[in-house]
């Protein structure tokens, strides 16, 4: 292990310029002639436009043009997608209903993109956007998923009969009914999980430019996955070519999933700028992102558990009503299903599992992956269910969820996943000694002594990260590959440039990524450049999504390493006149083994561009490219366990500890692994007991600025005690497994278990704010 290389605590590259105000946002480009775009918003639910009239914004100080849905139409750009094909179970396609960049015929969700005003500056583009004057017929809306189905609810897309999307199903519903006939015991619970706003830091942006005298465009965007976003904008929204289309995206202020995906402003404002012969930016403020940036969770489950006598479970059955809002967003197909149903197994050996999902419309801003994406919400099932279990048995939580643990490896569970490698009691372990659980009897006396209502809830989460194969992938519907790739560039000086597919949005790749080249070639971390998210620089790469970057994009790069690591030891072997396997790589030289004869990594580097003195037919220079597939998902997994206070009298919960003992495979950098845990835990702990998306009946969002939507603050946490276990990946070259969603996953039915079994009542959704806590205790009084 080198004092900068893998394994090693090092502060990160990025942060001194991120922390001084350095870093290049989207807001903070500027291009000559750069124009300001602002979008005229439905402010009704549901609706037909029956007239837009725009001549009084045209006529305002400063506009340079405003362009509608006919327009757009008449342009032949098309209709946002869904890229993830899901079959009811019956066979036939989900129903994706159109969903226009620019509506023109009809709005589905209060904040859905009508027209697009561009004029000189940002103030005078809301002036005018202000005075477009459209006439609406209103409709009847509907918000709720399990109403959305119901007779006389308003249908929002034709395509849709009854708002269902698809009705999907996984598993095997003939041993599932076999194993509960034979049961000893039927857990049951309905589990509601809350719809969230993601909120990055940074919101949601664009720049458009189309350069006439090139006939090409340029996007600047915040993304994830700047590459998806070119194909998709050419290959499906015909906003340009693949070939004179460029897309970039500079640094991002988090993601979380919600700029994973293309959204309509985009595409918006690369058609405008064509349109008008002007680059057009647009700027979400907060309020447009908590009505349009794509929402998370929002499940209804009925849930069932069968246990034999001895509490062994025999079967499970679940049944979901997932919400998609008012269209089909990128990826929202994937999310209820191959990323949900397929984690319903936990980390328990589970002989049958049947779950159906029904995904639905309702007029409601579109929901897709957030963080964890499909895995927090079967972990809430799960880990709700099984501390439910154990109250009603009547025994131990730990020791129900010992009991029935995976323990042999490799394990196939009923749903698709086979999970590779783990060792769940080591975490259970490592978390009750943490958490010093055996002494929390003693503390609760304490607290009632205060008047306080104490309560400990813990949960075992399994996630499956760095989706893939792309074949396996490919078979279940997905709409594109799921590998990555890497260019590794040492130039003739010796310094290093990585090019990567993923993309960095707080995650640290500055930082790591360059810690893999100074682990391998002992250069120091100041010579090795990672760039990423600018489709002209960087090969095509999938992104960065499902704590892929470290499993999936780190491998491509060792793969690229391997490759420049060979040829590098070849000219070495002949500028020493040595035997190429006796050359080994230590601290920037390249050695003979065993020996004092060197060569310096830079001297090796220059060698290889001033090609005076090659091996015999090899190419000059020293560039290398890989392209890496999984064969595998990999499976993160810990224990979490919290402990909270409850005041009786108001209901306000506070968390007194809270520990997380992970399983993450190897790890590049212990530092930044744990800032991912606390940051997911921040989140996960903010859905338990803060965050929820309200919309009243009529489809308005009541929880749409920070005045409303409450954000997790630094006295809401505890410190948090984390620690790590280690079973290496199998599949991937470097054993990791990823770790930017755990905190997420694991952490909201911790704290929910925690309070109930604080207050006594099993009856507690999230979020669980003082109201509903104290609404819960005074259930249980009566």
């Amino acid at each position: 292990m080198g004092i900068e290389g893998v394994g090693a605590r090092v502060a990160r590259k990025e942060d001194k310029r991120f922390i001084t105000g350095a870093g290049r946002y989207v807001d903070d480009m500027v291009v000559p002639g750069m124009k300001h775009a602002a979008f005229v918003r439905s402010p009704h639910a549901h609706a037909q436009i029956k007239k837009i009239d725009v001549k009084k914004a045209q006529a305002m100080p400063g506009v340079i043009g405003v362009l509608t849905g006919k327009e757009l139409k008449a342009d032949g750009i098309g209709n946002l997608i869904c890229g993830w094909m899901i079959h009811s179970k019956d066979g036939s396609p989900m129903k994706m209903g159109a969903w226009s960049p620019l509506a023109f015929d009809r709005v589905r969700y209060v904040g859905d993109a009508v027209v697009i005003v561009v004029a000189e500056t940002k103030g005078q583009a809301r002036d005018a956007a202000e005075a477009v004057e459209i006439t609406y017929k209103e409709l009847n809306a509907v918000v709720d998923a399990s109403k959305a189905m119901d007779k006389g609810a308003p249908q929002i897309h034709p395509e849709a009969d009854n708002n269902l999307i698809f009705d999907w199903d996984i598993g095997n519903a003939d041993d599932t009914a076999a194993a509960f006939k034979k049961a000893a015991h039927v857990v049951k619970m309905d589990i509601i999980n809350n719809r969230l706003v993601p909120n990055a830091m940074e919101p949601r942006a664009a720049l458009g430019h189309y350069d006439k005298a090139e006939d090409h465009y340029t996007c600047w965007t915040t993304s994830q996955n700047p590459h998806v976003a070119r194909l998709v904008m050419s290959a499906f929204y015909n906003v340009a070519p693949e070939n004179k289309l460029r897309v970039i995206a500079p640094d991002v202020g988090g993601g979380f999933g919600s700029k994973i995906y293309i959204y309509p402003e985009e595409i918006v404002c690369l058609w405008a700028s064509k349109k008008t012969g002007v680059p057009v930016k647009w700027v979400a403020d907060r309020t447009e992102s908590f009505l349009t940036d794509a929402h998370g969770r929002d499940h209804h489950t009925h849930a069932e558990m069968a246990f034999d006598k001895d509490h062994k479970i025999l079967g499970l059955k679940v049944e979901t009503k997932a919400n998609l809002g008012a269209y089909m967003s990128l990826f929202s197909s994937a999310t209820p299903t191959y990323l949900y149903a397929t984690l319903l197994s936990g980390q328990y050996n589970i002989p049958a599992i049947h779950a159906n999902v029904k995904a639905i419309y309702t007029n409601t801003a579109p929901v897709d992956a957030y963080r964890g994406a499909g895995r927090p919400e079967a972990t809430f099932v799960m880990e709700r269910m099984m501390e439910t279990a154990a109250r009603q048995f009547g025994v131990s939580p730990a020791e129900l969820r010992r009991k029935n643990f995976v323990t042999s490896f490799p394990h196939q569970t009923p749903v698709i996943m086979c999970y590779d490698a783990g060792d769940y009691a080591a975490s259970l372990d490592a978390a009750m000694k943490a958490s010093d659980y055996a002494g929390f009897a003693k503390r609760k006396a304490a607290a009632a002594k205060k008047g306080l209502l104490r309560g400990i809830g813990m949960s075992c989460y399994i996630e499956a990260c760095g989706i893939a194969p792309s074949a396996a992938v490919g078979s279940l519907g997905a709409g594109v590959g799921l590998w990555e790739s890497a260019e590794v560039r040492v130039n003739a000086v010796g310094t290093i440039e990585v090019l990567t597919g993923s993309h960095s949005h707080g995650q640290g790749h500055e930082t790591t990524f360059a810690q893999l080249v100074n682990e391998r070639f002992g250069v120091p971390l100041d010579s090795v450049s990672i760039v990423h998210g600018d489709t002209d620089k960087v090969q095509m790469g999938m992104g960065t999504y499902g704590s892929r970057s470290g499993a999936v994009g780190m491998s491509a790069i060792v793969k690229a390493l391997d490759k420049v690591e060979a040829k590098a030891k070849k000219i070495a072997a002949h500028l020493l006149e040595a035997d190429e396997s006796d050359i080994v790589i230590e601290n920037g030289a390249l050695k003979v083994a065993g020996t004092d004869k060197n060569v310096p990594w830079f001297q090796m580097a220059l060698a290889a561009y001033t090609a005076h003195n090659l091996p015999g037919g090899m190419e000059p220079g020293l560039k290398e490219t890989a392209f890496y597939d999984p064969s595998n998902f990999t499976f993160p997994a810990g224990c979490y366990i919290c402990e909270v206070e409850v005041d009786p009298e108001t209901g306000m919960t506070g968390i007194v500890q809270f520990v997380a003992a992970d399983d993450f495979g190897n790890i590049i950098n212990p530092m930044i692994v744990e800032g991912q845990v606390h940051g997911g835990l921040a989140q996960g702990i903010g859905q338990a007991l803060l965050e929820g998306a309200h919309y009243d009946n009529s489809g308005q969002l009541l929880t749409a600025s920070y005045m409303d939507y409450t954000m997790p603050r630094a006295s809401d946490l505890p410190s948090f005690k984390v620690s790590t276990s280690n079973t290496p990946c199998p599949g991937n070259p470097l054993g990791i497994k990823g770790c930017g969603e755990a905190g997420a996953i694991g952490s909201p039915p911790a704290v929910i278990n925690a309070i109930t079994d604080a207050i006594g009542s099993n009856d507690l959704a999230m979020p669980a704010s003082p109201s509903t806590v104290w609404a819960a205790i005074r259930a249980t009084k009566h």
